[in-house]
């Protein structure tokens, strides 16, 4: 998805505007989550990039698009550009010798 949303549309409020912007973000990344993934792949991953305009976006982890979302709204600014494409994710397992140690509990 590479889209262009307008912060400015006429007989709405800004906020409301914004809100319509991250549930369209929402939806379109839940429905690229339920295809079914190809072998060996864990999951579906996605490189993200939001700005005011594409020359100014910047890269952005998929979790905090909605706040990347609110920090571009202001004065003079008419648009938030989001782009988000999605690749194949592998999962890498932790070191199992790296896990804390648990301390045994003291009952009665």
């Amino acid at each position: 998805m590479k889209k262009v949303f307008p912060l400015e549309v006429e007989g709405k409020k800004a906020p409301r505007v914004i809100d319509s912007i991250k549930h369209e973000v929402n939806k379109y990344l839940k429905r690229e989550r339920k295809k079914k993934l190809p072998e060996g792949v864990d999951y579906w991953d996605f490189d993200c990039r939001v700005g005011a305009d594409s020359v100014s976006a910047e890269s952005t982890h998929v979790t905090k698009i909605s706040a990347a979302i609110d920090t571009i709204y202001g004065p003079g600014v008419p648009s938030v550009y989001v782009e988000i494409l999605s690749k194949r994710g592998h999962r890498t397992r932790k070191d199992p010798t790296n896990r804390p140690i648990k301390k045994e509990s003291k009952k009665p």
